[in-house]
């Protein structure tokens, strides 16, 4: 029995052994948490707030701090949770980095381009098709004066009509602005005005030809000559009839055949009243289309006394002298033909409303010089040697205006057909 009795005490003390070895670290570890506690305390304390300010519930295993001074005041709930806890320390505005300047030398690289919007490409593409279309429709304006050969009539103009060369420019810069399309709103009105034998029936008969020819069709043109056509002795109203018959003819086979005809009226001063309200009629717009697409051609001696008054007071004046001469020249000729264009419609214009709606020509007076042409000319066609001196030989026949050292012809190459047929 002895021996059993110390055999039972070993047994006996290993279980308070080994409670002690659990205790100890549970112990460590209650103080840890207590001290966690303390520090978290003072912490809050610090601040100004007690153990979980605002939410008003200590935190588990703490103890609430003892109250002092003014910490006795009393606390509300909220729902605000620890994070609304203001900053430890409030935090130092961070400086924006200076601008990073990089060496001359430096490889540069170009920005990416913007992605572009698709209607940009369609924007591109409806320009370029009215580009096309634009460049399309002046070459079509090209093609169609293209088919009367303005630049041959020109030429011929230039070398059959003497002493006219501003009248044959604007006649061919006029048909060349009306000629470039097919369809108008008004018709072109030439009137071709001056003095006897300046050359305006010549220009007509050349006009007419030319056309015949490069419409080829006779039948496009018309030449109606008020000494033949409507003679004194024929009533007025039977000549405006034929005429508005006349016209209405060839105005409709032109449309029919989309081309631009010709009408070419001489001695139109001789012409009566009905037969100038006529020709009115054609111009105005609730006429048909076939009558403005038209170019209509008045050869007139009215106005001649006003371009022989103009010619001889200009012959005197001196131009002034400028180191381009030539240029001053011009610019003063060309000032001086728009004012005796301006001075012959205002007189027209009284006689009758045709006239406002016309292109005003003046045809001026001719030289010595020009007259002396106009026999050389007429010689080489009756098969004469057109010698220069027997040329002007017959023309010191004629009669002449002198004035300022210059002479004008005062019937022009009216009577070089009659005088070449003597001979």
């Amino acid at each position: 029995m002895d021996r059993s009795q110390p055999s039972l005490e070993p047994a006996a003390a290993a279980p308070q052994a080994t409670g002690r070895c659990m205790i100890a670290p549970v112990r460590a570890v209650l103080r840890l948490r207590r001290r966690v506690c303390v520090l978290r305390k003072r912490r809050l304390l610090q601040l100004g707030g007690g153990p979980d300010v605002g939410t008003g519930v200590p935190r588990p295993g703490c103890s609430p701090p003892a109250p002092r001074g003014d910490l006795d005041q009393p606390q509300f709930f909220t729902f605000d949770g620890p994070a609304e806890l203001p900053s430890r320390t409030p935090r130092k505005k961070r400086r924006r980095s200076r601008l990073v300047l990089y060496p001359e030398t430096s490889r540069k690289y170009r920005p990416r381009v913007e992605h572009r919007s698709r209607a940009q490409h369609c924007l591109l593409l409806l320009v370029a098709i009215v580009g096309f279309q634009v460049l399309n429709a002046i070459e079509n304006l090209d093609d169609n004066a293209q088919r009367y050969d303005l630049d041959g009539l020109e030429k011929a103009l230039q070398r059959a009509v003497f002493g006219q060369p501003a009248a044959i420019a604007r006649i061919v810069a006029l048909m060349r602005d009306y000629l470039a399309t097919h369809v108008h709103s008004r018709p072109l009105l030439l009137a071709l005005h001056g003095p006897s034998g300046v050359g305006k029936s010549h220009v007509g008969r050349l006009l007419a030809r030319h056309f015949r020819s490069v419409l080829e069709d006779s039948s496009l043109v018309l030449q109606y000559h008020a000494r033949h056509h409507c003679p004194e002795a024929r009533a007025a109203q039977d000549c405006r009839e034929e005429l508005a018959r006349r016209v209405a003819d060839v105005v409709a086979r032109a449309e029919a055949e989309e081309k631009t005809p010709l009408l070419v009226l001489d001695d139109v001063e001789l012409l009566p009243r009905p037969l100038l309200d006529e020709l009115h009629g054609f111009l105005q717009p609730q006429r048909s289309h076939h009558f403005h697409n038209a170019i209509y051609v008045l050869l007139s001696g009215a106005g001649g006394a006003e371009v022989t008054r103009f010619v001889l007071q200009n012959a005197s004046r001196a131009l002034p002298l400028l180191p381009d001469g030539a240029r001053s020249a011009e610019a003063s000729a060309a000032q001086a033909e728009e004012d005796l264009r301006t001075s012959l419609w205002a007189l027209l214009s009284r006689e009758h409303p045709l006239w406002q709606a016309a292109a005003i020509v003046p045809f001026l007076l001719l030289d010595k010089r020009d007259v002396v042409s106009c026999f050389r000319d007429e010689m080489a066609g009756e098969g004469f040697f057109p010698d220069q001196a027997r040329a002007e030989d017959l023309a010191a026949q004629l009669s002449f205006y002198r004035v300022a050292g210059r002479e004008f012809a005062v019937t022009g190459c009216k009577q070089v057909v009659a005088t070449v047929n003597l001979l």
